[in-house]
């Protein structure tokens, strides 16, 4: 039998020994365990007339960079940007920016974007699974498995629930919108109340507003971002005001909350539990006491992993990319030139 060979037709990723500049770059460090190879191939699908190196050294960067008109990574060393004189775009992989020098890219005339948005769905189904977690006591559930025991307790109904989402951003708006079958009140806490939203009621970050919706709520669902008038928003006297059968979850950072007022408040019953994606401090260490805390549940910040991570940042790099030849305002725009 004769073998052909298959030769494909699939346009490959450039390498470092090629000559041509390359139009974007991929930088090498990944996240969330997930390949930067596969980042660039989603790029390559949706931009086929653009050529995308995927530098896979540091040496690869120091060569790919400087003749970049995009990169897209974590960050960009100073020393590469200083020498990256085509550079009109860095694509943060990540929804923050803070470790990004976002100051040295505008002075060197740089737009910066981030991937805010595409980690909306998946925080937002597991806020709402911690929510009916707790409304239909799965935890005790669990627990009682773990130990072999065949014996019943009492569950709550979601139902008629009173839910506020602090922040109406991507991932607030995406918990709203998956709550619209539940038959359940929605309070939205947002900075700029007079814009509305898509909740029942739109509250203020002030302090009467918070506590306001905090006495009504069954549920709080932290999805803002940390700043200087959010950090340590929950603390002891949001806590006080919290019904004993409230439960917050927190899906954005963990300085939101005042930890040990959190603790002490599972502890004495202040309110029936929280479901911490994030924490503070993060990691948080082994010996914490909140491991220990039955009524409150814990993941490692994985509330955003989805495999599907790739192909939506993918798709706003792209829609970039044909915005700066047209252009037009770039999504997700975070610093951008004067």
């Amino acid at each position: 039998m004769i073998r052909q060979r298959v030769v494909s037709t699939r346009p490959q990723l450039m390498s470092s020994h090629q000559t041509a500049d390359p139009d974007i770059v991929v930088l090498r460090e990944g996240t969330e365990g997930l390949s930067m190879a596969s980042y660039a191939d989603a790029l390559r699908e949706r931009l086929p007339d653009q050529t995308v190196a995927l530098a896979r050294t540091p040496a690869e960067e120091r060569e790919l960079v400087p003749k970049a008109r995009v990169v897209t990574g974590i960050t960009l060393d100073a020393d590469l940007l200083d020498r990256a004189d085509r550079l009109e775009l860095f694509a943060c992989t990540f929804a923050g920016t803070d470790h990004v020098p976002t100051d040295a890219l505008r002075d060197h005339g740089v737009t910066v974007t981030n991937a805010g948005g595409i980690h909306a769905p998946g925080i937002a189904e597991q806020s709402i699974a911690n929510m009916l977690v707790f409304a239909r006591n799965l935890h005790e559930g669990w627990r009682r498995k773990s130990n072999s025991e065949w014996r019943h307790f009492q569950s709550h109904e979601f139902t008629d629930s009173t839910v506020t989402v602090v922040g109406l951003g991507s991932i607030g708006q995406a918990v709203v919108q998956r709550l619209a079958g539940f038959e359940v009140a929605t309070i939205g806490i947002r900075y700029t109340p007079e814009k509305g939203g898509p909740t029942d009621e739109v509250l203020s970050f002030d302090d009467g507003d918070v506590h306001d919706a905090f006495a009504r709520s069954d549920y709080v669902v932290l999805a803002c971002p940390l700043t200087d008038l959010t950090r340590g928003m929950v603390g002891e006297a949001e806590l006080a005001t919290l019904p004993p059968n409230a439960v917050v979850v927190n899906a954005a950072r963990g300085g939101l909350v005042d930890t040990d007022a959190l603790v002490s408040a599972l502890q004495t019953e202040g309110i029936r539990g929280a479901a911490l994606d994030v924490t503070d401090p993060e990691p948080l260490p082994s010996d914490h006491v909140l491991w220990d805390v039955e009524n409150c549940l814990i993941t490692p910040h994985t509330g955003g992993h989805t495999p599907k991570h790739w192909d939506r940042l993918a798709d706003i790099v792209a829609t970039n990319v044909a915005a700066l030849d047209a252009g037009d305002e770039l999504e997700n725009a975070v610093v951008t030139p004067e």
